[in-house]
């Protein structure tokens, strides 16, 4: 009975929302082009002078595990696999992809230039999803984006008022995006935030690669789609939903390209939120857990994470897998520009591999999106996925 409340609930918002906006919101006009865009978003794929350069103690991704150095294309194709294999092996071999499904459509409501659909799908061999796939108006195939976060109604502009600027999918699709919005509902709800499989009590991989492993899937589900061109998918989250953003576009290459909004994107344990540690990410540990917060003598950090640690592992190597694919870190309080000195490692093997502004990052005061960083995530994606930038190769439009 909940669940068809809830139902009601949410069509009731869909339908108010629509009413309110009927012929009052227009589709965002297109920005003036790719050399226009490209101008607007340039100074975000160079460092500061501080930081030009710099690579402190990240262990480079040019150097295989046995110490030889990566120096050709071909080298590289070895070394990302090694990368791939070994960080799987370390926190779990997913279970097979769900290539083949397509989506149920359960509703639908007129939004402004843009229908929107509830739909579900299965996302990980034991579990279905539901969420919000939007398709703007239009004819002929369009780029799409994934976006991600604890619930599906965030990023479709029926979040509430806690939720400033983090409606992408809604912006996005009255940019001329298709996008599909989805989130852990019910895991949030429960406070376990990821997905666990087979199950919480013995799951067999870490959660965060099971948000990625999800996000594989809806990639699958979304490519079925007829107006979406599988070419052009993208990903975009922010916090909880920029890790899983992070390690959906790393660790599964088919994503075109990625925004990632201050997830923190390399280990911290002087900052709370880049909390890697905890259960629900990549320290894993059978419940009860651990006490969330910071790792402290008495509050100590269990399972897989302490281990990465100990043995030298960080998140440059993850950035690295995705080369030459292009990526955007929206930095807040938790990748602030010292966070390039990890990028660097990234925008070292694009360099190898003859690419050049493929590495990018905004920098705001805050954790939380802004209008000004938003505005910079859609021109990436305009940039990258409506202009075709993916093919530029050393050189500006």
């Amino acid at each position: 009975m909940k669940y068809i409340v809830s139902i009601l609930c949410i069509n009731l918002t869909l339908l108010l929302s629509s009413t309110r906006s009927k012929g009052q919101v227009a589709p965002v006009p297109d920005p003036g082009g790719q050399a226009a865009i490209w101008e607007k978003i340039a100074p975000y794929f160079s460092p500061p002078a501080a930081y030009q350069g710099k690579y402190g103690s990240y262990r480079s991704p040019l150097k295989c595990y046995n110490g030889d150095t990566v120096e050709t294309d071909r080298d590289w194709e070895k070394r990302r696999r090694e990368i791939l294999t070994q960080w799987n092996k370390m926190m779990g071999e997913w279970p097979p992809l769900l290539k083949d499904q397509r989506m149920t459509f359960l509703d639908s409501s007129r939004r402004d230039g843009f229908t929107q659909y509830r739909v579900r799908f299965k996302w990980t061999p034991k579990e279905y999803t539901t969420g919000y796939l939007l398709i703007p108006d239009g004819e002929g195939k369009k780029p799409a984006v994934i976006t991600v976060f604890y619930e599906p109604e965030t990023a479709i502009g029926l979040g509430g008022p806690d939720h400033p600027y983090r409606d992408f999918a809604y912006q996005l699709a009255r940019r001329g995006f298709i996008t599909l919005s989805i989130g852990t509902t019910a895991a949030t709800q429960a406070k376990t935030y990821a997905l666990y499989y087979p199950d919480i009590r013995h799951a067999a991989v870490q959660p965060l690669s099971m948000l990625a492993c999800a996000a594989a899937n809806a990639w699958y589900a979304l490519s079925k789609v007829p107006e979406v061109d599988s070419t052009r998918i993208g990903i975009m989250g922010h916090s909880f939903g920029g890790k899983w953003a992070m390690f959906a576009s790393c660790l599964f290459d088919k994503f075109a390209c990625a925004v990632w909004s201050d997830p923190g994107i390399v280990f911290d344990e002087t900052r709370e939120a880049v909390n890697y540690w905890e259960p629900w990410y990549l320290g894993y540990h059978p419940p009860p857990w651990r006490k969330r917060g910071l790792i402290t003598k008495d509050n100590p950090a269990k399972g897989l994470y302490p281990r990465l640690v100990k043995a030298g592992y960080d998140l440059q190597e993850l950035h690295a897998l995705m080369a030459p694919r292009p990526f955007l870190v929206s930095g807040g309080s938790e990748d602030t520009p010292k966070r390039w000195i990890a990028l660097n490692h990234a925008v070292a093997v694009n360099r190898l591999l003859g690419y050049e502004n493929r590495v990018a990052m905004t920098n705001r005061p805050a954790h939380s999106p802004t209008q000004q960083s938003n505005e910079i995530a859609y021109l990436f994606f305009t940039y990258f996925l409506k202009y075709n930038g993916l093919t530029v190769k050393n050189q500006k439009p």
